[in-house]
């Protein structure tokens, strides 16, 4: 990734966190609307799973800009999610779901250049966690 759709990531991610439980409820809803056989995965309360979502999504955009411990990141949570049952074909829902709701989420802040951001970021992102879910098969 570019160091400009690091900082495009990073930047728009800012304008996220004020509403932050906002986008963790509309992400949850349009993540289901889409497959709705991902609601049975999510076994705890949905406030606490948005605040996991947050978190982890806070993380990964903020180490995004160093490699390695971007990829630590999202190796522990691809090692989580392989034992909850997600499948490869579900990081393609999530991230339709993602995107649409940052989409809604910034509004006239999420440019043709912020969502090419984000799409690479994403890209990254199920890149590493497939090939960790690969070699732990």
């Amino acid at each position: 990734m570019q160091p400009k759709h690091t900082e495009l990531v990073q930047a728009s991610w800012q304008k996220v966190l004020p509403i932050a439980e906002q986008f963790a409820e509309t992400f949850y809803g349009k993540l289901f609307a889409l497959d709705p056989k991902l609601n049975p995965l999510f076994t705890t309360d949905m406030d606490k799973q948005g605040r996991k979502l947050i978190s982890a999504l806070h993380v990964l955009v903020l180490t995004l800009g160093n490699f390695d411990a971007f990829t630590v990141q999202v190796r522990t949570i691809s090692q989580r999610h392989r034992a909850y049952g997600v499948t490869n074909s579900d990081y393609a829902t999530f991230g339709e779901a993602l995107l649409w709701t940052l989409e809604q989420g910034l509004d006239e802040d999420f440019s043709l250049e912020v969502e090419l951001a984000w799409r690479k970021a994403y890209d990254l992102v199920t890149e590493v966690m497939r090939t960790t879910a690969e070699r732990a098969a």
